[in-house]
């Protein structure tokens, strides 16, 4: 069965950097466009980034974190990456990685971005 499995986050002061990475099983991972989603203590979950199937040549971003944040993703090793930098107080949340479609999600991982 499929299964999505973030790790990567933590707690860090504002201007820092954290790498989130999303491993998946259970499908045939090139296949699928990957993204982030994230989802603040008391508000709806939202779209951070996404970057297609095979290749990856293409991504899309929430404008907030144009220019800090990147998707990248290696198919060989099943996983997709979410490489944040100058972190800011407002990108705390659990962060969870999706895959379409069908959808999957993975179980999310928690950033804390201290000011």
């Amino acid at each position: 069965q499929a299964q999505l499995v973030e790790s990567g986050g933590g707690l860090v002061q504002a201007g820092g950097s954290l790498r989130l990475s999303c491993a998946a099983s259970g499908i045939t991972f090139s296949r699928y466009a990957m993204g982030w989603f994230r989802q603040a203590p008391g508000k709806e979950r939202e779209f951070v980034a996404t970057i297609a199937s095979r290749s990856g040549s293409t991504t899309y971003y929430t404008d907030s974190v144009k220019g800090r944040f990147t998707i990248s993703r290696d198919n060989a090793k099943n996983t997709v990456y979410l490489q944040m930098n100058n972190l800011k107080p407002e990108d705390t949340a659990v962060y969870y990685c999706k895959a379409w479609a069908p959808d999957y999600w993975g179980q999310g991982t928690q950033v804390t971005v201290s000011s």
